[in-house]
């Protein structure tokens, strides 16, 4: 699970395994590396100095994709009559958010984003049709199946963002981008196979493609899906707090360099589809590894990496929350600024939304309606604690939460059967999205 491990074995060489590590986690693309240091070679002495990080000679990385192939890309660009991009977590790990907007903007290709690609392209450009995949929007998801060409930057296919392999972009000739030659045809079968850096095979396109693809009818018919499946949603004031509008409110309250974190479920969802992301590295998430508890201790990383003008604000769920809110105590002993929004809907939402639709309402482990008061708990942590539990409340709060100076948790109550939709069935077709349960 590691890209590399090293068990350190020499005193005087310990450093320099370490430097390595370092060096080697951020080469190519991005992952995890192991440095074993046993105790006897941590407690010896040594007058070596360690090196500096480098990558090793037998590791080589693909920087500049095939020029022929370039070529041959360029060209089905140039005669493509429905284009779409396809922007994964790759493009911002590769710093190539900009030059994917620089090339989407000149040629006027529709973009879409993964989940891991969120804030890769700016979601109130034009041109934008935000996430697609499982609970993607319905207009991406019809992008995707009805485009002819699709222009996959960073992205590996996984099956959250497939649906069913066979029904994946039916009708497209697929430019596959990507540093890891391994993700090349693993998932989706690559017709235009562009093993390279982001960033630079991105240069290279746009040196290659010598005009704009003819594609003034699928821009307005993907306006047209933007209009039919809107994102729309109701909130009569009669009943309880839809989750949707407090994460718009927490959007409104915050800046467009504003970090969002989360943990996962249904407020991860919610937190994808109603914050409107502009720069990348504002999304935080565990994505595929689909981690629990992830949104509070990222939050912490996030308040200490990021700009003092940031904020950072954690959208959790109730359950994801109770798994590390003892994080709370780091975040006041270092007096970190960061304000976590619990959407509590007393269930573990997501596992309760699928035994509804697929299991005929039998709940099993999902009911958790002995929850705790989030708002006193963080109390006694030495946090600021809030309650939200009707619409009155919510402006109000939010701003008191953000504008406090250090760690505050709002526990939002919200509507126990607000459900995430558009919804695609595992496996299924994401054309054929539902919209509601009696839709699946």
């Amino acid at each position: 699970i590691t890209k590399d491990n090293t068990f350190a074995s020499d005193s005087d060489r310990v450093g320099s395994d370490v430097s390595e590590a370092f060096a080697l986690a951020g080469a190519g693309r991005p992952g995890p590396t192991l440095v074993d240091l046993p105790k006897d070679i941590t407690n010896g002495e040594t007058d070596h100095e360690p090196d500096d990080p480098k990558v090793p000679d037998t590791y080589q990385v693909q920087e500049r994709a095939d020029p022929e192939i370039v070529a041959a890309a360029a060209e089905r660009i140039e005669n493509a009559n429905r284009p779409a991009m396809l922007l994964g977590g790759g493009v911002i790990k590769g710093e190539a958010s900009e030059a994917c907007r620089e090339f989407a903007i000149e040629h006027e290709i529709p973009v879409i984003t993964t989940m891991p690609g969120i804030g890769a392209f700016p979601e109130d450009h034009e041109l934008s049709l935000e996430m697609a995949g499982m609970h993607g929007t319905g207009y991406a998801n019809m992008a995707i199946t009805h485009c002819d060409t699709l222009i996959g930057i960073g992205t590996r296919f996984d099956d959250r963002l497939t649906g069913g392999i066979e029904t994946f972009a039916p009708d497209a000739e697929l430019i596959h981008v990507d540093i890891d030659p391994a993700e090349i045809s693993k998932n989706i079968h690559a017709d235009y196979p562009l093993v390279g850096d982001a960033e630079t095979v991105v240069e290279q396109l746009s040196e290659a493609v010598d005009s704009s693809p003819e594609a003034t009818k699928w821009r307005a018919q993907c306006q047209q899906w933007k209009s039919d499946y809107s994102m729309a949603y109701d909130a009569p004031e009669d009943e309880p707090v839809q989750p949707e509008f407090v994460v718009e409110a927490l959007d409104e309250a915050t800046s467009d360099r504003a970090i969002v974190t989360t943990g996962v479920g249904q407020h991860q969802m919610w937190a994808c589809q109603y914050w409107t992301y502009t720069e990348p590295r504002t999304w935080v998430s565990s994505h595929g590894l689909g981690t629990m508890g992830y949104g509070l201790p990222s939050a912490i990383g996030a308040r200490i990496a990021a700009d003092d003008d940031q904020e950072v604000v954690c959208i959790d769920g109730d359950g994801s929350f109770l798994m590390t809110l003892q994080g709370l105590s780091v975040a006041v002993r270092e007096n970190l600024d960061i304000t976590v929004a619990v959407l509590n809907n007393e269930y573990i939402g997501m596992v309760r939304q699928w035994q509804d639709a697929f299991f005929d309402g039998r709940h099993s482990a999902s009911d958790y309606h002995w929850m705790p008061e989030f708002d006193k708990l963080a109390e006694a942590f030495g946090a600021s604690g809030f309650r939200i539990d009707d619409y009155d409340d919510v402006a109000e709060t939010i701003d008191a939460a953000i504008a406090y100076d250090g760690p505050s948790v709002i526990d939002v109550h919200i509507d126990p059967d607000a459900n995430v939709y558009p919804m695609v069935p595992s496996g299924g077709d994401n054309g054929q999205f539902a919209l509601a349960e009696d839709q699946l």
